[in-house]
């Protein structure tokens, strides 16, 4: 069977497996190689095909993606072409890892641009979501630790991303020399794909304020703006995450009138402090509050992890209850002892009277009648230190 790639063919598919259309006449194979057997995705821009080479003896799959645009306006069909172009690019450069599809040719043919790449042979994890319930702790750890190498090599290379979500993460079926089952609990079977949207970082574009580029629900907020950086990949990412633990739309899970993530609240099995703390880091709106980079996410991330044998102690961080707050510091444990100090002070003043304590003079420490009784203002106290740094 053929599919042709005429995007005005009446009538496309061939049942046989000749070089022309029956209908048409167009070629079906593309560089008297490729052959497209059915489309599998569409969008404003070019459609994409499920495709087999032909040039080897083993017929191996492959993709064909065709530059076809629909949009109108000189300015977005330039844009488009940029991106198209920018997608072989990128595929060209970071196709040596083995998590990222190969690039195996880039060509024009009657008019018409194609790029053909690397079958991966699985679902992607929006699919896989849908099939299998929420994600769990354990679940989420696997996915990190599999593609945080995969976005540390491509931002190594000055590549940003731009556009991570569950639908471009595929969980390959098996991986070469493994079972299926072997594969699924084993690194290396999870694929970053879709480069399209990806850009080259250099220090005078991260300043610079481009086009807004990505999907809404798991871009970040600079990105928004049209300045992404290496810590918008971090983000979204981390919305993946909260995404595939919760079930939920990202927009369901931040309250965007107090710039909150609230999605703890949608959690069906508790997750641990660690591993909530670092999704908290990534996930902050702030880009200078957030990891800067991977290899910060992967140092938590170690030394959080269950079993880990490095011989580094875990680290235990304080419960967060503001889910807009990154882990604690060390600079922010030092401020606790500051804090409790001036509450203390507070304290004395309200005893004594509203004047400063006089600590030789016992009689300024004890409770003046008028003022609120110890116990109460020991309340209001905590309340305020709760509201500085959380309950512990």
């Amino acid at each position: 069977m053929s599919y042709c790639l005429n995007p005005r063919c009446p009538k496309p598919e061939n049942t046989n497996d000749g070089r022309f259309c029956l209908t048409c006449g167009s070629k079906l194979l593309l560089k008297d190689r490729y052959r497209a057997i059915k489309p599998i995705g569409q969008g404003g821009f070019g459609r994409t095909f499920l495709a087999v080479d032909e040039d080897k003896p083993s017929k191996p799959h492959c993709v064909i993606k065709q530059f076809y645009p629909q949009a109108q306006g000189t300015s977005t069909v330039q844009k488009a072409v940029e991106l198209f172009n920018q997608e072989a690019m990128r595929l060209d450069e970071l196709g040596e890892h083995p998590q990222i599809p190969d690039l195996l040719a880039y060509f024009t043919q009657e008019d018409r641009q194609y790029l053909v790449q690397e079958f991966i042979d699985g679902y992607n994890l929006a699919q896989e979501l849908a099939q299998s319930n929420i994600f769990s702790e354990t679940q989420i750890r696997h996915l990190l630790d599999d593609l945080l190498p995969v976005l540390q090599f491509c931002h190594a290379r000055h590549v940003i991303h731009r556009d991570i979500k569950p639908e471009n993460i595929i969980r390959r079926r098996s991986l070469p020399g493994r079972s299926t089952a072997i594969a699924q609990g084993n690194p290396g079977n999870l694929v970053l794909v879709d480069f399209g949207a990806s850009k080259v970082a250099t220090n005078e574009n991260l300043n610079k304020t481009g086009t807004s580029i990505g999907s809404p629900e798991y871009v970040a907020p600079e990105q928004i703006r049209g300045k992404a950086l290496f810590a918008s990949d971090i983000y979204s990412l981390g919305v993946t995450c909260i995404h595939l633990l919760t079930g939920k739309s990202p927009f369901d899970l931040h309250d965007i009138h107090n710039d909150t993530w609230i999605w703890r609240q949608f959690l069906t099995t508790p997750l641990s402090h660690e591993l909530g703390a670092i999704l908290d880091s990534m996930l902050q709106t702030i880009p200078a509050r957030r990891y800067q980079s991977v290899d910060e996410v992967l140092q938590d991330l170690n030394q959080w992890q269950p079993g880990n044998i490095s011989g580094n102690k875990p680290v235990n961080p304080a419960p967060i209850k503001n889910q807009n707050q990154p882990p604690t510091t060390n600079n922010q444990k030092q401020s606790q002892s500051q804090i409790d100090t001036e509450l203390n002070e507070i304290k004395t003043m309200f005893l004594s009277g509203g004047k400063p304590a006089n600590n030789s003079n016992p009689a300024s420490q004890q409770p003046n009648k008028t003022n609120p009784s110890q116990s109460k203002i020991d309340d209001e106290l905590e309340e305020m230190r709760s509201k500085f740094l959380g309950n512990n």
